[in-house]
Parts: C-alpha cells; structure tokens; sequence
C-alpha cells in the first residue's frame, strides 16, 4: 500500500514505528526508547506481534544500538585505562590478555577399585569437558 493511500492514522503509525527504530538504534533498551517517543510499551510490543516486518526491523535496530552502545563503553574503558584507573587496567588484562584470563587449576589423583561403567566415562567426560571448553579431554 503507499502512503497516499493510507488514512491519517495509519500514516502516523508509520512514522511512529520509524521514530521508535531510530531511538532503539540509539538506545537499545525498549523502555527508554519509548519513553523517548512518547509511544506504550504495550503498543510497542502489539506492533511486533502483529507486524513481523516491524518485529524483525525492532530486533535489528536494537543490535545496532547494542553495537554503538558497546563501542561507547569500550572507549570509556580506554580512556579510563589512559587515565590510570587500576580497575580499568586490571579489567582489559583479564578478558583480553591471555596470560591474566582466570584460570582453572586440577590437581589429585583418582583411585577406584573397579573399572567405571561407559554412563560414569561418559558423565566425566562431559564434566572435563564443561571445564575446558576450548579443548576435548576423554579418559579412558
């Protein structure tokens, strides 16, 4: 349908649902973008529900938002890191240098009697596994 043809209140509820797109591309989070567009939550939610194509656009807008939001963050980490805060440091260290990432140390030794079953290997394994996600350990 074009817009010429749609009533006055169609049209409005085009521009509304583009008007709410563009703040959740600003600010991913549902509530504030409504807020900032003077539109309910529920009717925001009533547009997904009804309109797939809205669902869908509402669901990237919010993915972009959430990636300029992410960008601001890191920057302010970095900025924070240039200004000598130790937390910020310690912070970057931990989730991006390998050599300050927490680690996980194992040690002991397991004594059984009898040989485990294939479901108890099996229950291990996935245990060993959980820990060391990168890597697969089987035991024997």
């Amino acid at each position: 349908m074009k817009m010429t043809e749609l009533t006055n209140i169609e049209k409005r509820i085009v521009k509304n649902k583009e008007l709410l797109l563009d703040q959740l591309k600003r600010m991913p989070i549902v509530q504030v973008a409504c807020e900032k567009t003077g539109i309910g939550r529920a009717t925001y939610y009533r547009w997904c529900k009804e309109d797939p194509e809205f669902a869908e656009k509402a669901e990237y807008a919010k993915y972009i938002g959430t990636h300029l939001a992410n960008d601001m963050a890191e920057s302010q980490l970095l900025t924070n890191i240039k200004n000598g805060h130790f937390s910020s440091i310690a912070f970057w260290l931990k989730h991006k240098h390998k050599d300050y990432s927490t680690k996980v140390h194992l040690s002991g030794s397991v004594n059984t009697p009898k040989e485990l079953t294939k479901e108890q290997q099996e229950l291990i394994n996935k245990a060993i596994n959980l820990v060391f996600r990168e890597e697969s350990y089987e035991i024997e």
